[in-house]
Parts: C-alpha cells; structure tokens; sequence
C-alpha cells in the first residue's frame, strides 16, 4: 500500500528540515513524498534540494494558499492513501506511518484513519497543548467534535466523490472538507490511539484577534454549508472543548 504524503511550504526554512527527516526515517518504505512549494525566497529550496532523492515530486510556484497548493499535491499523489504534513509539523516518531497503514490493511472497508496531536512550543519543542481524540460518529460533530486535521489520512478516491478543499473558506477549508466527508458522506474511518504529529503553535488562524474572529466566521460558514443544526452552539462547543487539551 503506497502512502503519499504532500508537504506545503512557502519560506519555511526554519523548520522544515524537521518536517521532511521525520518523513524519510520513517520505518515504512512505501512512501510518496511530495512538496509543493510556493516560490519561496529563502533557503528552503536549497534545504529541499539536500533531499531531492526522496522526493518523488517537487512543484515551486506562485499559488492561491495553502489549500491551492494541497490541491496541487492531490492531483499529483499516487498513492492509495494521502496524508498532509504541513511544513512546521513533525510526525511523532519512525513508526506513526507504518500504523497508520497497518490500521488500513487490518480494516479494509474504512476510508481515513486519524489519531492524537501534540502543539509544541517553536522553541524548545515543549507539549502546551494535548489533542487526544476518539472513536467519534455523526452526534459527535453535532457537538462540536472533529478529528485533528494534520493526523487525517484519507484514500485517495474520496478526493473525486467528495471534492477537494474549498479555496473561498480561509482557514477553514479543512473543517469544511471533514464536515463534507465526515458528516454529509459519513465516511468510515477508525481512530487510532497513536501520538501521530507534533505541531508547533502560532498558526494563522490563531496568531491574533482579528485572526481569530476571521477563523470563527469561517468555521460558521462552513457549518451553514453543511447543513450541520444550530452552528453557533455547534461553535461554542468546538471552542470549549480545546480547554481539556491543556492537562
């Protein structure tokens, strides 16, 4: 079972060697690695150059965000299953992709899997925030509950049924595709108990008010689009349920 995993990057040096060593240790070998870089100034096509030979498909172009350029990476996998691993973030440990296709081959009939998430600090790589999910269903999403995104992996199929992510929804374009495929299409997916990604904090839909406010407007439209019941409490309860991840 070939895995794609596609890496989003616009000057991104800082972090980024990080990002792709996590990928190229990993104990599972039937990986397709694909970055889709957004014309970026710095050095960080220099560092990706450093691991050209594992990468199978390198794209350096002006896009339209983040999620134009996820799409790029879409198009272009091969893979049965496709995964995102945004330039910041880190898998846990050498053995996270090999269970998450063990966790594919163990149960045939699923479409995703998805795990836990740690937010690190940028600086020291210290846990702030714990994401532990669970088996969840469709009353789950009703009440706030989604999966954490960067530990999302979907077959690939899901992409022409479903559709990509949506470029007229900001940050919340990943919110919108899991409502889309979780809970319009009611995919069948399993967790996994696995620490799966270290993600560093500071992300653009939290790095200040205005952003805040912006992400919030967003994830409502998102909800309206979906048809999911009374989206303000559906908010609310998004919001607060964040709290427990801080102990």
């Amino acid at each position: 079972m070939k895995i794609s995993i596609i890496t989003v990057i616009y000057n991104g040096e800082a972090y980024l060697r990080e990002c792709i060593t996590s990928i190229i240790n990993q104990s599972y070998q039937n990986i397709e690695y694909i970055i889709i870089d957004g014309g970026s100034i710095d050095s960080t096509l220099l560092i990706i150059d450093e691991y050209r030979k594992h990468i199978h498909h390198l794209i350096s172009e002006p896009d339209r965000g983040l999620y134009d350029a996820i799409n790029k990476g879409i198009a272009l996998a091969s893979g049965e299953i496709i995964g995102i691993l945004n330039a910041d973030d880190m898998l846990a440990d050498k053995n996270v992709i090999e269970q998450i296709a063990n966790g594919f081959m163990e149960h045939p009939a699923i479409d995703a899997v998805y795990g836990d998430l740690n937010y690190i600090s940028p600086i020291n790589h210290k846990v702030l925030r714990s994401w532990k999910s669970k088996q969840a269903n469709e009353k789950d999403i009703e009440k706030g509950w989604m999966p954490a995104h960067p530990t999302l992996y979907l077959r690939k199929t899901l992409f022409s049924k479903y559709g990509n992510y949506a470029l007229d929804l900001g940050t919340a374009a990943d919110y919108d595709l899991i409502l889309r495929y979780f809970y319009i299409n009611k995919l069948k997916a399993i967790y996994l108990p696995l620490l799966m990604v270290e993600m560093r904090v500071g992300g653009v839909s939290n790095k200040d008010i205005s952003s805040l406010m912006g992400a919030f407007k967003n994830d409502y439209k998102a909800l309206k689009l979906n048809g999911v019941p009374y989206p303000v409490s559906v908010l609310l309860r998004k919001k607060l349920s964040k709290v427990t991840q801080y102990w």
